[in-house]
C-alpha cells in the first residue's frame, strides 16, 4: 500500500506484480481489469483482445489500483520494466468516468512514480526515466504532471492518436 485514506478525496493504492497469484493480487487484478474494460473497451471501443495482453502477467509488470473509501475501484495503471534498466513505461492508465475531474489521475501518477522510485533506489540508480504513450487528448494532463513530449511524432494505436512523453526523476 502506498497511501492511507485520509478523506473522501484521497484514494488507497495497492499494487501487485503480474505473476502474483495470491488472493489480494487476484482481487487487485480483477478491479484493475474492471476499470480498464469500462474505460478502454466500453468507452473507447478498443477490442478486448488488444486491451489485455501477455505483459499483464509478467513478473516485471506492476499493476496499481486506486480504490475510494468504499473500496470501489476508481483508477488503475500499470508499470512495465525491463530488467537492469532505470527506464519504466507507464501504461493502461484509466480513471472511471464517474471519478474524473477529482484529481484521481494525478494521485495515480504519483503512486506509479513513487513505486518506480522505490525500485530505482533499491537498485542503486540516481535517476529513473518514466515513459508513456499518451493519447493526444490527455497530453495536457501528462504535461501538468511533469511529462514532456519526446519527438512530437504522432501515431495511431488502436485507432487513437498518441505521442510519446517522458519524465526523468532524480532519486
Amino acid at each position: 500500500m502506498c497511501a492511507i485514506v485520509q478523506d473522501s478525496s484521497q484514494l488507497l493504492f495497492s499494487w501487485a506484480s503480474g505473476d502474483q497469484m495470491d488472493e489480494h493480487s487476484q482481487m487487485l487484478r480483477s478491479g484493475s481489469l474492471q476499470v480498464r474494460y469500462e474505460v478502454f473497451v466500453h468507452e473507447q471501443k478498443v477490442p478486448l483482445a488488444l486491451e489485455v495482453d501477455a505483459r499483464d502477467d509478467y513478473a516485471t509488470t506492476i499493476h496499481v489500483l486506486g480504490v475510494d473509501h468504499e473500496q470501489t475501484p476508481v483508477c488503475t495503471g500499470r508499470l512495465l520494466r525491463d530488467d537492469d534498466s532505470n527506464e519504466f513505461h507507464i501504461g493502461r492508465l484509466a480513471v472511471r468516468k464517474f471519478a474524473r475531474g477529482k484529481g484521481y489521475g494525478a494521485q495515480l501518477m504519483f503512486a506509479l512514480e513513487k513505486y518506480a522510485i522505490s525500485i530505482g533506489r533499491q537498485e542503486g540508480y540516481s535517476s529513473i526515466r518514466l515513459l508513456l504513450s499518451a493519447q493526444e487528448h490527455a497530453m495536457g494532463f501528462y504535461s501538468r504532471c511533469g511529462y514532456e513530449v519526446v519527438s512530437g511524432k504522432r501515431y495511431l494505436d488502436v485507432g487513437i492518436w498518441h505521442q510519446d512523453m517522458c519524465r526523468e526523476l532524480q532519486i
